[in-house]
């Protein structure tokens, strides 16, 4: 199982992400020595990179390797070592009754209404599901080490690509290879940092990171992730209580650079970010609280919607039918200026002139502040 040893001053934190294989507590650790070829060592082109190499990590479960130093036996035996989900189950709405109101879901929306539900608790032992939602080949990722749930198209320039887990990290945050051409995807950023496909970038997909209590009142009909994925895992738990504290006092299980020690905002405080016309903007959810931040990116009329539970947040087109609209947080809702209608954290106006009217969400990250501004580093902080 992966085993990060994190030293406190007084305590040492364990933060157990996930088992790999069928259901044992221990990965077989790789022996072979720097050097040794292996015909499924991923990665399929070391020379074309856009990040240093020696600043990839790959997790061993008793240390790590930089990328220019690990052998290719080692890196093949790593590969899928927390395995993806390929072909995963689902539950109704009735099958997220194991969870707390309060535990966090990464939850997607379809364009025609679909909605799934995807339990950090179970994300944790998994990171990635490749999966098609209403003829929408999507991937769910997650990295627990900097909760970053983000939802990815998984179509490239006419293709469809899988992803699975190199069990490598960079800025502390996960490295995916997809399984057509083996190039290495930063999570954070969409982007694949090695191998023939660098620099191209996935879409990013509407999500919301918010908890189970919120996501299942909204949407009754949802489809929940199940706990019945083939693998035997304790996913009751939440193996990283603690975790954001011990981010917060400066100190991170694997090596980041100095990009991801912006001072402007502790680094584990969680922040919705929102990229518009290549301007990125990253809105502090912690500090927010129950929120509507009106914004304007590259000329789009923006909002946020925020919720102190979690926290959480979505965001959306200001607009209905081309008329654009102005919020306020009242009474437990979003309240638009110009009808007084009244808006759910989905988007949806729930009463008033406008109600059954639905605002167009925006592609967003929910992450960690050290994990965002180390993939977008000249994004601007939302100031309230």
């Amino acid at each position: 199982m992966r085993k990060l040893l994190l030293a406190l001053p007084a305590v040492a934190l364990l933060a157990t992400a996930c088992f790999a294989g069928g259901g044992g507590d221990e990965t077989p650790e790789p022996t072979a020595t720097a050097g040794e070829e292996d015909t499924e060592v991923v990665g399929d082109d070391l020379s074309i990179h856009s990040v240093p190499l020696e600043e990839i990590h790959f997790d061993t479960f008793s240390g790590s390797i930089p990328l220019t130093e690990i052998s290719a036996v080692q890196v093949s035996a790593l590969r899928d070592a927390i395995p993806p989900l390929d072909k995963p189950n689902y539950d109704d709405v009735t099958g997220g009754a194991w969870l707390d109101a309060s535990d966090l879901v990464l939850g997607y929306e379809s364009a025609s209404g679909g909605a799934w539900a995807y339990p950090l608790k179970i994300l944790n032992f998994h990171e990635i599901v490749n999966d098609e939602l209403d003829g929408v080949p999507v991937l769910i990722t997650y990295c627990p080490l900097c909760r970053s749930g983000i939802a990815y198209d998984r179509r490239l320039d006419g293709g469809v690509l899988t992803f699975g887990n190199t069990n490598a990290l960079y800025e502390s945050d996960l490295v995916m290879f997809d399984r057509e051409t083996n190039s290495y995807w930063w999570q954070t950023a969409g982007e694949a940092i090695v191998g023939t496909l660098t620099g191209k970038r996935l879409d990013t997909l509407a999500a919301v990171t918010t908890t189970w209590g919120e996501w299942s009142t909204l949407h009754p009909d949802t489809r929940v992730l199940s706990r019945d994925t083939g693998f035997i895992r304790p996913y009751e738990t939440d193996r990283f209580a603690g975790y954001q504290d011990f981010v917060n006092s400066g100190q991170f299980p694997f090596p980041v650079s100095d990009a991801s020690r912006d001072a402007r905002l502790p680094p584990a405080d969680e922040v919705l970010g929102v990229v518009v016309g290549g301007e990125s903007v990253a809105y502090p959810l912690r500090v927010l609280g129950d929120a509507a931040v009106n914004d304007t990116i590259s000329g789009t009329r923006v909002v946020i919607f925020s919720k102190a539970d979690g926290p959480s947040g979505g965001a959306f087109r200001a607009e209905v039918d081309g008329r654009a609209l102005t919020f306020r947080f009242e009474g437990g809702g979003y309240v638009d200026e110009e009808t007084g209608s009244v808006w759910d954290l989905s988007g949806q106006a729930v009463s008033g002139p406008l109600q059954g009217e639905r605002l167009e969400p925006l592609p967003a990250r929910y992450t960690f502040w050290f994990a965002y501004i180390a993939a977008f580093p000249d994004t601007e902080l939302f100031v309230p």
